[in-house]
């Protein structure tokens, strides 16, 4: 008998974990209709789960999703926002801060200006959000991959051929977008927009990496479904090739930490500005996915994640408000307020 039940889902943290949610349970043949809800933090599920009582459902489905740090409950969990995690977090922010403005100065990067973001600042850009709750959904792909192909025997090949696959795919695809761009000629209303578009992402990006405000993930923007559906449906494909496609898909996911990337890089007009960009954000980003490939290395699953997201946040929005402002200097809305 067809049966429907909401549960409360802990863990949740953008966009994409609808997506990987949905995809999980929809798998499960007793269950035939699932949907997600990121604005309530809950699941519908109907299906037939014969006698079993929510309690035991809950529990049920929190195994399949555990993997992916997902957990279902029938009653709201209360949620520590930990706020002595900032004792740490601002003076280890500040010291990054400081950190970066001296190679801004040396000009080995330039994030305060969005119309020239060095190849350099696409690499840290890339280490920050290996470290965020975003890339978490990266990570928990290529664990479930990594365990099918572990089950026969096979650890190594899979792990390269992701990695390998990924920064193709970045490159070549970022180029392609860098190409796209090329046929637009950005004056410079066009480019203060893009600028804009790129600090307002980065601002609701460092807001939801502080997990003090709930709201906000909401607001952060997302690949379209279908898009995102397909990406995360390759990895139940059973193929030598599957984790080559598997890290191309992962270009497609709804990281707002790669699409920023890949707005910027539609204003180069470059193929190989554009791959090149792409290709030192993924490049940032594979030092933590390696980790993940090859040992149990966890940052959620860490006692400090606290401290490691609310950090990653508060550098992510002192560089959204130094691009929002400097864009709007730029356009002589405000007068100058950073002197970089």
């Amino acid at each position: 008998m067809q049966q429907t039940y909401i549960f409360h889902v802990t863990g949740m943290h953008c966009k994409a974990c609808i997506m990987m949610i949905e995809s999980e349970l929809q798998d499960l043949p007793n269950i035939t209709h699932v949907k997600v809800s990121l604005k309530t933090h809950s699941t519908e599920v109907t299906g037939d789960f014969g006698d079993k009582n929510p309690e035991s459902i809950a529990e049920e489905l929190t195994k399949v999703l555990a993997k992916h740090k997902y957990s279902l409950s029938v009653e709201k969990q209360s949620q520590a926002k930990n706020w002595r995690d900032f004792s740490t977090a601002i003076p280890a922010a500040a010291i990054f801060i400081a950190i970066f403005y001296l190679l801004q100065k040396i000009g080995i990067v330039n994030l305060i200006n969005t119309s020239e973001v060095s190849y350099g600042t696409a690499f840290i850009v890339g280490i920050i959000a290996s470290l965020s709750t975003c890339m978490a959904v990266v990570g928990g792909l290529l664990l479930s991959m990594s365990a099918t192909f572990a089950k026969e025997g096979d650890k190594i090949r899979p792990q390269i051929l992701f990695h390998t696959g990924r920064i193709l795919a970045f490159f070549i695809l970022g180029g392609v977008i860098g190409e796209i761009g090329s046929a637009f000629q950005l004056n410079t209303t066009s480019t203060f927009v893009l600028g804009l578009i790129i600090g307002i992402v980065m601002l609701i990006l460092g807001i939801n990496l502080l997990d003090i405000f709930p709201w906000a993930k909401r607001l952060q923007p997302g690949m379209p479904k279908f898009l995102a559906k397909h990406a995360i449906g390759i990895t139940e494909l059973n193929h030598t090739l599957t984790p080559a496609l598997v890290g191309i898909a992962t270009f497609f996911l709804p990281c707002g930490f790669t699409q920023s990337m890949q707005i910027y890089t539609l204003s180069t007009g470059s193929f190989l500005t554009g791959g090149l960009t792409m290709l030192a954000f993924a490049l940032g980003t594979l030092p933590v996915l390696a980790a993940i490939s090859f040992s149990s290395f966890s940052i959620q699953q860490s006692s400090k994640a606290g401290i490691f997201f609310k950090t990653a946040g508060l550098i992510v929005i002192t560089f959204a408000i130094f691009n929002l402002t400097n864009s709007l200097a730029v356009v002589g809305i405000i007068p100058p307020v950073f002197n970089f």
